[in-house]
């Protein structure tokens, strides 16, 4: 595609690998090329000085750091990060700046906008059908949907509730809020809408010690990803970057 300004890839995996998978999966289903996009491993160093008027929108991807995690117990790179997100999303959320954050993302505006961040709704490594609200089905990055579609996703936390002042566009039956919208731009979702098999693959080598699964549970997990596909996901991430390339 050929687009003006670039979108901005934030990323928090510490690992070479998950990065780059993310990373490449998210320029696949968003159909962008490496010219398209600037991307910062923002677990090395914390989010820059940034001007949002550079860019046409911001991607946020998944990372193996909890937000419910007591402080104290956090490394200085994530309260370092959780400080940085709260001074971007001001600038994203009272500006309603074209913003996607996926998992981790979705927890950080979530924490952001005071919503109670827990394990209470952690769901485990694989495939999970959820469902469209109303509001959903009314979405533009959601029309033409079925009511159900399957995704890819694995978090020990997740938000209680959907944050006040914001839009649930799909819900599931083990976690509530998997999809919500603040203003008309501003989008996160708990699911990993660049995720497939390859991607899952490599994840699930690298957090197997992480407590989201038992470790021997890791082939078994692998082969249980690789028996549906989640182009509606998918989807999402293409028309997002579709819809605001500039």
């Amino acid at each position: 595609m050929k687009n003006t300004k670039p979108f901005l890839i934030l990323q928090l995996r510490p690992e070479d690998d998950t990065s780059d998978s993310e990373f490449q999966a998210i320029l696949k289903y968003g159909g962008l090329e490496v010219n398209d996009v600037r991307r910062l491993r923002i677990e090395k160093t914390g989010i820059p000085e940034l001007n949002l008027d550079d860019y046409s929108a911001v991607i946020v991807g998944g990372s193996p750091f909890d937000i419910s995690t007591l402080p104290d117990m956090k490394s200085a790179i994530q309260n370092k990060i959780e400080v940085d997100f709260n001074l971007l999303l001001d600038k994203v959320v009272s500006s309603d700046f074209p913003f996607l954050g996926a998992c981790s993302g979705n927890g950080l505006l979530g924490s952001y906008l005071n919503t109670p961040i827990s394990n209470q709704y952690a769901e485990g490594v694989g495939n999970a059908v959820i469902n469209l609200t109303a509001e959903g089905k009314k979405d533009t990055l959601l029309a033409g949907f079925p009511d159900q579609i399957s995704v890819l996703l694995g978090h020990k936390e997740a938000c209680d509730s959907t944050p006040t002042g914001a839009t649930l566009l799909m819900t599931g039956k083990n976690c509530p809020v998997q999809m919500f919208r603040v203003g008309e731009n501003v989008y996160a979702t708990q699911f990993h809408p660049e995720g497939d098999f390859e991607g899952f693959t490599v994840r699930i080598h690298a957090y197997k010690h992480h407590g989201y699964f038992k470790p021997e549970e890791a082939e078994q997990l692998i082969e249980a990803v690789g028996q549906e596909a989640t182009p509606y996901a998918q989807e999402i991430l293409r028309r997002f970057v579709r819809r605001y390339a500039r």
